[in-house]
This record gives structure tokens, C-alpha cells and sequence, in this order.
């Protein structure tokens, strides 16, 4: 097969990825697309390489990194680089495990249940600002500012800079590897963003000298931590639990205006939202794929991997794996999603994962009385691969069903009709 690559994608199939994965699932399971560079499809594959402990987040300092995991020059972001290194996410044990037990209160099921009401008064402030709008930019104006609201309330930092960390936010998200190939700049904007957030939070830590009841005095006043993984830290969490939950909230509007009698199903029992939130992420999953690096030699469906390979393993493709998921294509709320990997699976299953259900289940409530009456009139899908979902998507007063352009950034100047790109799903037996 033709070596796989995320480079040079057409819109549509930014905006629709799983028919390319199909044919990878089918034909080439565990693909090798270059020497020591693999991308994994299938879901047991999946599985077992999250659970391995074959597979870790770095290259171990003993073996030859083929591809500096972090993609900086050491000379020209150093802020970037010491941030990125103490982040939770890219942390092997035992730094790993110390850091996730610290953090793991701050994000416990009771915590995110007492700040529930708080995300639902977000929530209807936010709709309440745009609900006279004939037309709105649900990204700009509701998917992206919420998380950002939310997890400043858990750090403990103004309302008011909401704007500034989600700008600094995005210019972070510019150093992936799936951004920086693209964009000249994306290491600058992105050395950049991480100087001044750490700057910013250090600033923060030294406020906390008197403890507080938020997550930079928990930090401030733990065993053992050293600056830089205190500030790392508070940029790590600004960062994923913006991107992430904005992608998942444009992505579930467009699949439920999409499933028009299970957005109906919904608004006449709300109680139906966490299943469906569950399945939402599994049909269309925010974080499409992550990356490891083989710690020592292994199989893996049959392949042999070679110490310091790079693994990237296809979350949304595992999540629409028919020996995993029957009819993996079809959006079905009464689904059995146990172990689905939209938020990844073993010791890295995503720590904020609670928070995140909780705001899409408050989010898409609060909406359902928004969207119906409103047509999706443009979107337009960021150029990453892995952090995946829409950057623009508007919704007008008027009848469902409209037409629709899907833009993605790879290919800026493709138009594409709603009902021809549709047409073009359903073939493909995504609906």
C-alpha cells in the first residue's frame, strides 16, 4: 500500500478521515510507513500497545531516537522545550505516576460533580450573549471560551484572560507535529506562547504563598515539585483541556444535526445525554491519534517493532473497528462504548476525562434547544490530524438543511457542497 501519511489531504477528507482508515484497518493493520515509523488501526492493536509497557511516551535516553520526540531545536525554544519535558502527558513513569496521583483529586468525580452547576452557568451565559444572533460561529462562540472558563475556575485565574490563554493556547497546539510541518513559524508562536504562559503562571505560584482552594495552591504547596513542573504543569492543563473539549463540542453538533431523530430523542429524554456523549466520542473521537516509542523489541500483530520506533496508533480508527464495535459507521446512542479509546486507554488514560464528559453532557444540553432551527451554513476543519475537529462552525436561523462549505485549512481554497459531501459520507457507509 501507499505508505501513510496525514500530508496533503483534501478537505473532505479532513472533515471524513475513517474511510481512509478503513482501508488501512483492512489491508495493513499495523502499517509500516517508514523505517522505524508505524501506524496501528486496528482496536485490539490499539489496546495492547496503551497497555504495554513496551511502549512509553519517550525514547529512552539509552536508545537511538530515530525523530526527537518533541520536534524543537534546543536553540531557538528552550521555554518550549523545558515546558513540553515536564508536561503530564509525555511523562514515564515514575515521574508519571507521582505527578497523575498529585492531580488525580483535582479531577475525581466528586470535584467535577461540585463544579457542574458552575459549568452550566457557563454554559447559559454564553448562549445567553448569542441566542438573539442570527448567525453564530458555535467555536468562537461557545465550544472554545467554555472548557477555557472551566479550567480557569479549577486554576484559579481570572475569567477576564480568557482570550489571551486560549490565543497563547492555540499558538502551543502549533508546535504538533501535524502543524509544524506546515507553518514556518509554528515553533516561534509556539516558544512564544509557552515563555509567557510560564511566565505568567510563576507569577501565580509566588500569589500562592497563602494557600488557596485551587489547583496552582495545590501544586504551590506539594512535596517535591520543582518550579518548572509547577508552571509546566498549569500550562499542560490550560492546553489539553481547551483543544480537546472545543473539538469534541463541534464535532457531536454536527453528527447530532446529522442524526436528526436522535437529536429529537434527546431533547425528549435528557437523560439519554451521558450514553450519548460516550458514543459521540466513540463515532468521532476529538484526539484522532497518539504516539509512542517502543522501549524494547515487540510483536505486534505480527510485526516486529524495533527498539525507539515510533508507534502513532489511530484512535479513530480503533473506534470504528467492526471486530470491536459491530456497525462502528452508524451512530447508535444505545451502544455498548465500553473501552472505546477516545480518551486513550492504560496508565496515560486521559486524566481530565470526567471533566470533559461533564462538559460536553452540560454543553449539548444546554444546546438542545439552540440548534434545531438553525442551519449549518459553513465550517471549516483545523489542519491537524491529531488534535481534530472543526475551527469555524456556523449555525443561521432559518430551515435545517441548508447548505454547508467544509474547508479545511490543508486545501483553503476547496468549496464543498453539504448535500454532495454527504452523499459522499453515505457512500463510504459513514452516516
Amino acid at each position: 500500500m501507499t505508505p501513510f501519511s496525514v500530508q496533503g489531504w483534501s478537505a473532505e477528507d479532513v472533515a471524513n478521515p475513517y474511510p481512509i482508515y478503513r482501508r488501512y484497518r483492512v489491508a495493513d493493520p499495523v502499517h509500516q510507513a517508514a523505517p522505524g515509523t508505524w501506524y496501528v488501526f486496528g482496536y485490539d492493536h490499539v489496546a495492547q500497545t496503551l497497555s504495554s509497557r513496551d511502549f512509553g511516551r519517550n525514547v529512552p535516553a539509552h536508545l537511538p531516537a530515530r525523530t526527537d520526540p518533541a520536534r524543537t531545536d534546543p536553540a531557538r525554544t528552550d521555554a518550549l522545550r523545558r515546558s513540553v519535558e515536564n508536561w503530564l502527558v509525555f511523562l514515564d513513569p515514575p515521574r508519571h505516576t507521582r505527578l497523575r496521583h498529585l492531580l488525580a483529586a483535582e479531577f475525581s468525580p466528586k470535584v467535577v460533580a461540585d463544579l457542574r452547576p458552575r459549568i452550566a452557568e457557563i454554559a447559559r451565559d454564553l448562549l445567553r450573549d448569542v441566542s438573539d444572533r442570527r448567525e453564530v460561529d458555535l467555536v468562537k462562540d461557545f465550544a472554545a471560551p467554555l472548557p477555557i472558563l472551566v479550567i480557569s475556575e479549577l486554576l484559579g485565574v481570572p475569567a477576564s484572560l480568557r482570550n489571551w490563554f486560549r490565543e497563547r493556547a492555540e499558538w502551543l497546539q502549533q508546535a504538533s507535529s501535524a502543524r509544524s510541518a506546515r507553518n514556518v513559524d509554528a515553533f516561534a508562536k509556539a516558544e512564544t506562547a509557552a515563555g509567557e504562559l510560564t511566565e505568567y503562571f510563576g507569577e501565580e505560584v509566588h500569589r500562592r504563598k497563602q494557600p488557596r482552594s485551587d489547583l496552582i495552591s495545590l501544586l504551590t504547596h506539594a512535596d517535591g515539585l520543582t518550579a518548572d513542573e509547577i508552571t509546566a504543569t498549569c500550562v499542560h492543563l490550560l492546553t489539553a483541556g481547551h483543544e480537546t473539549t472545543t473539538n469534541l463540542l463541534g464535532k457531536a453538533v454536527l453528527a447530532l444535526i446529522a442524526h436528526p431523530e436522535l437529536l429529537a430523542r434527546l431533547r425528549a429524554d435528557p437523560g439519554l445525554m451521558p450514553a450519548a456523549v460516550e458514543e459521540l466520542i466513540r463515532y468521532d473521537p476529538p484526539v484522532q491519534m497518539v504516539t509512542r516509542w517502543a522501549t524494547s523489541a515487540a510483536l505486534l500483530g505480527g510485526r516486529e517493532i524495533h527498539s525507539g520506533d515510533k508507534v502513532t496508533l489511530v484512535l479513530g480508527s480503533a473506534n470504528r473497528d467492526p471486530d470491536r464495535f459491530p456497525d462502528p459507521d452508524e451512530l447508535r446512542l444505545y451502544r455498548d462504548t465500553a473501552r472505546h479509546c477516545g480518551f486513550g486507554l492504560g496508565i496515560h488514560y486521559c486524566l481530565g476525562a470526567q471533566l470533559a464528559r461533564a462538559e460536553a453532557e452540560i454543553a449539548l444540553s444546554a444546546l438542545l434547544d439552540v440548534v434545531p432551527g438553525r442551519a449549518v451554513s459553513g465550517v471549516r476543519y483545523g489542519d491537524d490530524m491529531v488534535f481534530h475537529g472543526p475551527v469555524r462552525l456556523m449555525l443561521t436561523a432559518g430551515s435545517v438543511g441548508a447548505e454547508l462549505d467544509v474547508v479545511g485549512q490543508l486545501d483553503p481554497g476547496a468549496d464543498v457542497e453539504l448535500a454532495k459531501h454527504l452523499a459522499q459520507v453515505k457512500r463510504d457507509g459513514v452516516t
